[in-house]
């Protein structure tokens, strides 16, 4: 070693009935070997630092595998149901746009499906491999998120893990950092948020040194941002840097005749809506839109002995909503009772309307559907 200068590992040695491991390097001074050193370990103390590296592999895979299990997305655009013209319109957009990086801004009223779109952009990304990690803006309380965002240095502050804590846009880096309700973000943490955007750099609490990120931004609010802008809630700037692609996504009652669809995709295998029900459905307002038909639905396949959900079987505080007539009979096909309760919405609502062009405008507004669509709807059940 001394000859050649250069470093030896791991070399075997035994002495009598002592075998032990040599790692050996020179001394080197400007240029010129004045010695060299010399670690002996014993063969027992190698094993053992092996089978302890071994194991912290293995804990290693075993985390690697719980983040990758914890932030998978699990929806695609193919889980979005419905047929209506305006919803159609947001997944094209949102499809085209999903293998950019352009942030994204879902806006919508709560129980519309903003995480659903924003995991189906994540999939259909070139980051679809990559950590999608969701946070909510509005359940973490605003003393702590920064530091979840960004994390924190070693004793940035009292309670603040041994060596620090890597934050959640590190946690993303390479992936989609998902910002639910960011209408509720603070005015500082806006614009750590915009420099993010802006710089691709984060800086944890408490330290000097910045780090480099790559993470793509969906954020989704069922607030008005444009109006929180005006009322000096929410940055412009920042509002504008997410604005580069907006998803509004229709609220159910905007889209009622997607209800069915919706429903069959709900429901147990086997296990239908009664006329009543369905007509029903189509008639509420929904205000909690997918979110509330999906609580109904669950409850009321609890509720029934059989296969067929009736209006008995529905929570008790939506009953009082039922203003319809009941009907005598809640047999046929799912195509047939859709044909009927539609038939039955249209003759029940434009009782109070007549035939002029703003009369049938006002009918539609109210049926949640454009005016060439009444017409054809009317045309078709004459």
């Amino acid at each position: 070693m001394l000859k050649e200068q250069k470093s030896r590992v791991g070399i075997y040695r035994k002495t009598k009935d002592r075998e032990y491991v040599v790692d050996m390097a020179p001394i080197v001074v400007q240029g010129e070997t004045i010695g060299a050193v010399s670690v002996c370990k014993s063969l027992t103390e190698v094993h053992s630092l092996s089978q302890e590296l071994k194991k912290q592999i293995e804990k290693v895979t075993e985390l690697e595998k719980r983040m990758k299990s914890i932030y998978e997305v699990k929806y695609n655009f193919e889980d979005i149901i419905g047929e209506d013209p305006e919803l159609l319109r947001v997944i094209n957009v949102a499809k085209k746009t999903a293998t950019s990086d352009l942030p994204i801004l879902v806006t919508g009223e709560s129980g519309t499906g903003k995480e659903l779109f924003a995991q189906s952009i994540h999939h259909n990304s070139d980051r679809t491999y990559k950590p999608f990690i969701p946070v909510n803006c509005s359940a973490l309380p605003a003393s702590l998120m920064e530091s979840e965002l960004f994390g924190y240095a070693d004793s940035a502050f009292t309670g603040a893990m041994k060596g620090g804590k890597a934050g959640l846009f590190e946690m993303a880096h390479g992936g989609t950092l998902f910002l639910d309700e960011i209408g509720d973000l603070s005015y500082d943490v806006q614009a750590k948020i915009l420099r993010v955007l802006q710089e691709g750099r984060i800086r944890r609490v408490g330290e000097v040194k910045e780090r480099e990120v790559d993470v793509r931004i969906v954020a989704a609010t069922h607030r008005d941002l444009r109006q929180y802008v005006m009322k000096n809630l929410f940055r412009d700037d920042l509002y504008y840097r997410l604005n580069v692609v907006h998803l509004q996504i229709p609220s159910l009652r905007n889209r009622k005749y997607d209800i069915p669809l919706i429903s069959k995709k709900l429901l147990p295998a086997n296990h239908a809506l009664s006329k009543d029900v369905l007509s029903f459905f189509i008639t509420y307002e929904w205000p909690g839109n997918v979110r509330e038909l999906r609580n109904v639905i669950d409850f009321a396949v609890c509720m029934t002995e059989g296969e067929m959900i009736e209006v008995q079987h529905l929570p008790e505080f939506l009953k009082k909503y039922n203003t319809l007539p009941q009907q005598s009979e809640s047999s046929g096909t799912l195509k047939e009772s859709m044909w009927n309760a539609e038939k039955d919405i249209l003759v029940e609502k434009m009782k109070n309307f007549g035939a002029s062009l703003d009369e049938r405008q006002k009918a539609a507004d109210l049926l949640g559907v454009s005016l060439a669509t009444l017409y054809n709807k009317l045309k078709k059940h004459n």
